[in-house]
């Protein structure tokens, strides 16, 4: 697949503002070290030539930023879009989340994202530079040693496991578009579908122990964009409450799972954000798996204005005794 350089992209920013098509641009910028990617604005030539970055470490899905920053524009914000990340936009338009006439997207290849904590466990701690021109990665650390590593090595789980190199959505598209992928990314589910009820849980229980209640993976999520959620509400009783017991270490997870059920396209933010490395995605994926299994096969954004099977009952729908008669597909 066609690479689209950071030149590329910027020249073309820099055209839709100069010619007035738009009046910001949604991109991305260094932070404090060349692994530390963060999303930003940018509504001058010269701040694009300075601070815009696109390598290998853009992963952050920019749908749910185009909520709030909307709102405050009076022209159209420039959107830059992987496949992956147009669904998410497409779903966000389904729930009316945002004013479509005020984005103009361009959609752009993407040839996978790499993992800063994989690269960390090759190569350790102390990472001051990491070089990602071409398939291989160069590292360079505090120790002022340089190590090679092969991107595959170190690509995002949500990449080794990506669901589509086609674009769903875009007003204009830089490079090739792709296909939808036949990604396996059920498989991990059905290994955790095959444990015993109790591996299950002890599974669970170890990962969602590690969790500190960050809301990180909430505030990520495209899927969540209510005006209060309920864990910012003071008189839920849940309100940015750190775990007391057990019961309500796994409740934030539950309760965020169901809450997107039909709803989550598969984006894997969830899982980038989590810095306690648990694989939040596997949550999702057991709902989108149960979901085409049940109901048909369904990918929420894959079309604006889809219905989610969840949410558009038909007399074909299957009966709730059945579910619960499959006791061995419970996560």
């Amino acid at each position: 697949m066609q690479k689209i350089s950071r030149e590329q992209l910027i020249d073309k920013a820099v055209s839709l503002l100069s010619n007035n098509t738009v009046e910001a641009v949604l991109g991305w910028k260094k932070g404090e070290f060349d692994y530390d990617v963060t999303p930003a604005l940018f509504t001058s030539a010269d701040k694009l030539a300075a601070e815009f970055v696109w390598d290998d470490f853009c992963g952050a899905n920019f749908s749910k930023y185009l909520v709030k920053h909307t709102k405050k524009a009076e022209g159209k914000i420039l959107v830059f879009l992987k496949p992956c990340d147009t669904y998410s936009f497409n779903q966000l338009l389904t729930e009316h989340r945002f004013d479509r006439d005020k984005v103009y997207a361009v959609g752009i290849p993407c040839d996978g994202m790499v993992d800063i904590d994989k690269i960390k466990t090759l190569c350790g701690e102390g990472i001051v530079a990491v070089d990602c021109t071409g398939d291989t990665l160069r590292v360079n650390t505090l120790y002022d040693d340089e190590k090679a590593i092969n991107k595959e090595d170190v690509l995002a789980e949500r990449c080794l496991h990506c669901k589509s190199k086609k674009h769903v959505a875009y007003d204009e598209l830089l490079g090739e578009d792709g296909e939808v992928l036949a990604s396996n990314r059920f498989d991990e589910i059905e290994k955790l579908e095959a444990m015993t009820p109790d591996e299950r849980f002890a599974f669970w229980q170890n990962e969602l122990s590690r969790c500190i209640r960050c809301n990180a993976c909430r505030d990520v999520c495209p899927a969540c964009t209510c005006e209060k959620c309920v864990f910012a509400n003071p008189d839920s009783g849940v309100e940015n409450k750190a775990a007391a017991n057990s019961f309500e270490e796994k409740m934030f997870h539950i309760i965020r799972a169901f809450h997107v059920a039909g709803r989550c396209t598969d984006c894997g933010e969830c899982s980038r954000v989590c810095p306690q490395n648990i694989p939040l995605h596997l949550l999702n994926r057991k709902f989108i798996k149960d979901i085409n299994t049940f109901y048909g096969e369904y990918q929420a954004g894959a079309e604006v204005g889809s219905r989610a099977p969840l949410v558009d009952y038909t007399t074909e729908d299957v009966e709730p005794g059945e579910v619960f008669d499959r006791g061995d597909q419970d996560a």
